[in-house]
């Protein structure tokens, strides 16, 4: 959750033009929030678009609490079959708003258990969630792409945990998230020096799913690919989602039994009788989502 204040040096001879204005990608736009855009840029496909672009877009609890609100109404819309989080070119999330924790002492910050709501919420969201990272991506803006189902990024995104340099760590989940993403001695190379990464090494590194080439691609990608998914029986989607984040938390054999029950439970479903028949029939299966 590094400032950008004080990380300005590193990133100045970065070059970023605006992105297109999110109604390029939406049918639909709620402007009910102050830090964030909500749109429906296909069926079934919900956008939010961090929107703090003087501040790059840094977290703070406000901007969070907006987030974790939409991400619940989205999560409870039956209607809504994945979710692509996004921000603008020039910074997915540039950190933390410094502003809000410069001044804290350690018992304000136990007391209150400060940023537990930064990351309380998305581990809890059962529809997918995409990240499209353009730009920075530091601090919290890393921790926060990580906490998606899936990243997609640009060759010149720049991610990081430049807690360090501020003499702090990471605390909403980057030593770990990271460290099970680039494995321990890469994490811990990148956390003790507080060095970036590229977008290109995220995707030679396994951290995100798929490098475009622009910032557009990138959030277009991560659309049609939420569209995809929301094309899916529900059902077997959430299904999926949970049993592949159960296999960051369990032994291999814990997991590989937990995975068979849960395949063992979808046959107890209407959508599974439906995409048998319809792939017997050389149809295309019409999800109940039941």
């Amino acid at each position: 959750m590094a400032s950008t204040r004080a990380l300005r040096q590193s990133w100045t001879h970065v070059r970023c033009r605006p992105l297109p204005h999110i109604s390029r990608f939406s049918s639909s736009t709620t402007s009910s929030y102050g830090n964030i855009l909500v749109s429906t840029p296909k069926p079934g496909v919900g956008l939010i678009t961090l929107n703090r672009p003087r501040a790059l877009n840094a977290l703070s609890t406000a901007l969070f609490h907006e987030l974790n609100d939409a991400l619940r109404q989205l999560d409870s819309d039956k209607n809504t079959g994945a979710v692509v989080l996004t921000g603008s070119e020039k910074a997915f999330a540039a950190g933390a708003d410094i502003k809000e924790m410069k001044d804290l002492s350690f018992s304000e910050a136990f007391n209150r258990d400060f940023i537990s709501s930064w990351s309380s919420t998305i581990p809890s969201v059962r529809t997918p969630l995409i990240a499209a990272v353009n730009g920075h991506a530091l601090g919290g803006g890393c921790e926060l792409a990580l906490m998606a189902d899936i990243i997609y990024c640009s060759a010149t995104a720049t991610f990081g945990q430049p807690e360090i340099k501020l003499g702090i760590i990471p605390g909403a989940g980057g030593s770990q998230r990271l460290t099970r993403a680039v494995g321990k001695s890469r994490a811990m190379e990148l956390i003790l020096t507080g060095k970036n990464f590229s977008g290109t090494e995220a995707g030679q590194w396994g951290v995100a799913a798929r490098v475009f080439d622009t910032s557009e691609a990138c959030v277009q990608g991560a659309i049609d690919t939420a569209a995809k998914i929301a094309g899916m029986s529900s059902v077997a989607v959430k299904a999926a989602k949970e049993v592949v984040n159960k296999s960051q938390d369990l032994p291999l054999r814990d997991g590989l039994e937990y995975e068979r029950k849960v395949f063992h439970s979808l046959f107890g479903s209407k959508d599974q009788e439906i995409g048998m028949t319809a792939f017997t029939d050389k149809k295309k299966p019409e999800w109940s989502n039941e």
